[in-house]
């Protein structure tokens, strides 16, 4: 690493072109839905789901019943869009996952 001229460089600049030269910049950006998830989807949905993980670009939910589990798999073209309006442009979700929470069952 090289010491410029002009003064000492801040970690979080490193840090940022480090994360781009090993292409995870965009993944981080795609984990920024675990925090986008609650507001896009509103607060009805937002009750009975949780985020809870993404793995490459897709958005892992769990949700709290059968029923809402039925009802959000209609309308997940939707709700893909709306977290993705939240997110960057190049981090955007292709995909969300929904699950039954554990103990949900009847």
């Amino acid at each position: 690493m090289r010491v410029s001229q002009a003064g000492p460089t801040r970690v979080g600049d490193l840090l940022g072109s480090l994360l781009e030269k090993k292409g995870l910049g965009v993944q981080i950006e795609r984990v920024a839905a675990l925090e986008v998830w609650s507001e896009a989807v509103g607060q009805k949905i937002s009750d009975v789901t949780e985020a809870k993980t993404v793995v490459a670009s897709t958005l892992f939910v769990e949700v709290r019943s059968s029923a809402w589990l039925m009802e959000l798999s209609l309308m997940r073209a939707a709700l893909l869009e709306r977290v993705n309006a939240g997110l960057g442009r190049e981090g955007t979700i292709d995909r969300i996952v929904l699950t039954l929470m554990e103990g949900s069952g009847p």
